[in-house]
């Protein structure tokens, strides 16, 4: 098959949204759906012992919350989908930034109770930030929520994007009968069934038939007809054009949980959906159907089997054809690499590929040659933009509990921190370790897989800091700056100097009295 061919047939997305919107629950029947897995497991359902398959970290099956990006592929209507489950809690938010920097497009999912939320709109700024083409799929019909009018105002107007329903639901909770199709003027009732999938529709041509109120009872028919006269004359019509461009949301209704409305939502979404985009670099501008391959690791993961201590980096595939066996330029360290076991996953399940295409995210055995944001080419020296770190928000010194075993404390706080689970930060003398996290359960996640996966017991002293610098400018002024303060200065995993500042007074005295240096508050400028 033709490389344009393989481009076309692949479609990159990532599911995003707040914590217990019903996002892993809406991957895992989106994989039931495509036939990926046939029996779906219930995230927070302790009565069913199967845990959702893209949560395959114990901690995460025991919390019940996706704590890192799961990677799955699968075939449906001669489409290859591949998704991008991610961390929906905000302690874990810059591995969701990194991942998006990996997708051609998102679906956002809304619970129809508690509407737009904080973490929501973080998400959407970094997916204005790349025109990233966004469907909404409103979740949780099954409970009683907000008016649905209700609900697309608020997306308006808290994300900033203009969108068009094209599923309705008739009543909510209790009462939810269905919903109504009006891209293809069908009807699907709504039956519970966490096992079963809801595939049965009543085509509904004119919503004036009597069939109508048939099926759902004359009160919910009549406010049905209501609603759809709303719609059409509120709402432009649906440019599927204006949805790849960023600005125009599809907007679905449905219950994830009872598999109702995914099917809907799969099907649009294979057909509207772009393909593998060009990606910037430092140099210029790349096309997928270029012939030679290029792509970036965007994540990696330690252990991914504990029983194995293998290191995956996951790769975004953006132009060309990736070949098992072919040394390829790791443009970084400036070495020729070759990989005898690239893999494709269904979440933890891995399969050795002998060739992949872009769109398609792989995962490749590191033996330590990748960082996050590396680029693989087949010789061209350039660098794929967009992964910065950014700076952590709670800083805690890492100590040790048991010194037997501080060999292996340092390799996997290492092997942690290169995954971007945290950051971590070395100060001279006494090679003190400080871990900088984003939210305060990243250091409850690293202490469970120290001791998990590595044998290590450790513990966190708190750090009186408030901002995490990185310095460019006068070579000299920066040395000057270090020696006055050196109790502040630290230096990150890539050998530069930063600079940890206690309070935002601090660091605007810093600035103010330090023309010549400039303070970063991410990483971008390296790139």
């Amino acid at each position: 098959m033709s490389l344009e061919l393989e481009i076309d047939k692949r479609k990159t997305f990532g599911i995003i949204s707040h914590p217990d919107a019903g996002k892993t629950t809406l991957t895992e029947k989106l994989l039931l759906f495509g036939g990926a897995i046939q029996v779906a497991g219930a995230v927070k359902n302790n009565k069913i012992t199967k845990t959702a398959t893209s949560d395959f970290m114990e901690i995460e099956k025991q919390r019940g919350i996706s704590v890192a990006t799961s990677v799955m592929a699968f075939d449906y209507k001669n489409k290859l989908v591949n998704i991008l489950d991610t961390p929906g809690h905000r302690d874990f938010a810059e591995d969701t930034f990194r991942t998006l920097t990996a997708v051609d497009s998102v679906i956002l999912v809304i619970d129809c109770v508690k509407g737009v939320e904080a973490q929501t709109r973080r998400l959407m700024e970094v997916c204005r930030m790349r025109n990233t083409p966004v469907i909404v799929f409103i979740n949780k019909l099954d409970r009683d929520g907000k008016d649905p009018f209700d609900l697309l105002d608020e997306l308006e107007e808290e994300l900033s994007i203009s969108v068009r329903p094209l599923s309705w639901p008739i009543n909510m909770g209790r009462d939810f009968k269905g919903v109504y199709l009006l891209h293809n003027q069908s009807l699907n009732i709504f039956e519970a069934s966490k096992t079963r999938k809801a595939t049965d529709y009543t085509k509904v041509e004119d919503l004036s038939d009597g069939i109508l109120d048939e099926l759902v009872g004359e009160r919910d028919a009549n406010q049905l007809r209501e609603d759809v006269e709303l719609i059409e004359g509120v709402y432009e019509p649906f440019d599927e054009s204006l949805y790849k461009e960023g600005l125009l949301a599809p907007v679905f209704f449905g219950s994830a949980v009872n598999n109702f409305g995914v099917q809907e939502l799969l099907d649009t979404f294979i057909q509207i959906a772009p393909g593998p985009q060009p990606r910037h670099t430092d140099k210029r501008e790349v096309e997928p159907d270029e012939s030679k391959f290029t792509g970036f690791v965007f994540k990696i993961h330690a252990n991914l089997d504990p029983k194995h201590r293998d290191r995956i980096a996951f790769l975004r595939v953006c132009s060309g054809e990736f070949k098992r066996n072919k040394f390829y330029h790791q443009v970084r360290l400036d070495k020729d690499l070759k990989f005898s076991n690239p893999y494709n996953f269904l979440a933890q399940s891995k399969n050795v590929i002998d060739s992949a295409f872009p769109g398609d995210v792989i995962g490749l055995y590191d033996t330590g040659n990748f960082k996050i944001g590396d680029t693989l080419t087949e010789g061209e020296e350039m660098m794929y933009k967009g992964i910065p770190s950014f700076s952590p928000e709670i800083f805690k010194e890492v100590i040790n509990l048991d010194p037997m075993k501080s060999k292996q404390l340092e390799k996997g706080i290492e092997q942690l921190t290169d995954e971007g689970v945290a950051q971590l930060f070395r100060q001279d003398p006494g090679n003190r370790k400080y871990i900088g996290v984003v939210g305060e359960l990243q250091f409850e996640v690293i202490q469970y897989r120290l001791e998990h996966e590595y044998s290590a017991k450790c513990r966190f002293e708190a750090l009186a800091f408030h901002k995490a610098c990185w310095m460019t400018g006068d070579k000299d002024k920066i040395d000057a700056f270090c020696q006055y303060r050196p109790k502040e200065i630290v230096v990150d995993k890539d050998g530069n100097r930063v600079y940890l500042a206690s309070s935002p007074y601090v660091l605007q005295m810093a600035r103010s009295n330090n023309p010549d240096v400039t303070f970063h508050e991410t990483s971008e400028f390296k790139v």
